[in-house]
């Protein structure tokens, strides 16, 4: 399926064709499937065919593999702030048991930082809205950990801190558990401490529903 790269209809309908079908196929283990993932993401000339296989690399099974993805992709893009967010999103995406303890590694990554929006959309926002089931964990975690950052971020950015709610402010689209673990976290972010008014109204609005 390897062609040069081509940035017409066809060529992007089949590339989005190519990355579905190996996302499917990674899901089976086979280290024949697992070859031709990693040659795509060495060969691939083009970002969107690189970081589809970084992604179903991270998403599965082989994590010496896709350790070394992670860390040649750090290397060739380091000094490309704009690249290096995909590189956070996919991590903080990955479906895998132990997604929130990676993504709070990634904050403690040199080239993170709470005060860059871009960062904290790459990280905490493509956790909590990519990132269904370690966000929406039974124990809560994944509600608690993005409280936290609300509430750290209200003190920095407080429309950033807003925006980060609202995956929050849509308990009611889930279950009656959930939906108790949710408000939990909106009321604790509510008794936190003075809040931005920004962050308030959003507060106000969801609590109120």
């Amino acid at each position: 399926l390897e062609t040069p790269y081509v940035a017409q209809a066809n060529d992007i309908a089949r590339r989005r064709l190519q990355n579905m079908l190996l996302a499917y196929l990674m899901r089976t283990d086979d280290l024949e499937i697992l070859d031709e993932c990693v040659d795509q993401f060495g060969v691939a000339d083009n970002m969107t065919e690189r970081l589809a296989a970084l992604a179903c690399l991270v998403n599965s099974s082989f994590s010496n593999e896709a350790e070394e993805a992670l860390e040649s992709f750090a290397d060739r893009f380091e000094d490309d702030p704009i690249v290096m967010d995909q590189w956070f999103s996919v991590q903080a995406a990955a479906v895998l048991p132990d997604g929130l303890e990676r993504v709070q590694h990634l904050l403690n990554h040199p080239s993170f930082s709470i005060k860059n929006p871009n960062k904290v959309r790459a990280v905490v926002g493509a956790f909590s809205t990519q990132n269904t089931p370690n966000f929406h964990a039974h124990d809560g975690s994944g509600y608690a950990f993005l409280a936290d950052k609300v509430i750290e971020l209200d003190a920095l950015n407080p429309q950033m801190a807003a925006r980060m709610l609202s995956p929050l402010t849509r308990w009611q689209r889930f279950d009656l558990h959930q939906q108790e673990m949710m408000q939990m976290q909106l009321k604790r972010i509510k008794h936190s401490g003075d809040l931005s008014a920004d962050l308030f109204e959003v507060l106000e609005k969801s609590l109120l529903v």
